[in-house]
């Protein structure tokens, strides 16, 4: 079971509830896989609905690194993701808003 008050998102992966979060060290690794200057751009990008497939795989494969899997992103590429794409990209939003609120924040 996620606990969102700790940052962590739930996500059924190949049929198997994970639980992600993301830690210092995998907002570490995804802010240099996106290669982006900050991930202030990526909350942006996330924000404005201009993210790509690659930054919600980025996020899933970040997050479930950072609840204790060891994964890559190879090991994501046929995964299924229970609800669909739209699914995943709203998980990945939901993880990187909460891994920047504090709790109590709307």
């Amino acid at each position: 079971m996620a606990n969102p008050w700790t940052g962590e998102v739930a996500l059924t992966i190949d049929g198997e509830q994970r639980v992600l979060k993301l830690t210092l060290g995998a907002l570490a690794e995804l802010e240099r896989e996106l290669g982006t200057g900050t991930l202030v751009e990526l909350v942006q990008r996330f924000e404005g609905g201009a993210y790509s497939s690659g930054d919600v795989l980025a996020l899933i494969v970040a997050g479930l690194r950072g609840g204790g899997a060891n994964v890559t992103r190879a090991d994501l590429l046929s995964a299924e993701i229970e609800g669909g794409p739209m699914h995943g990209a709203r998980a990945a939003a939901e993880l990187l808003a909460r891994a920047f609120m504090v709790p109590g924040q709307a």
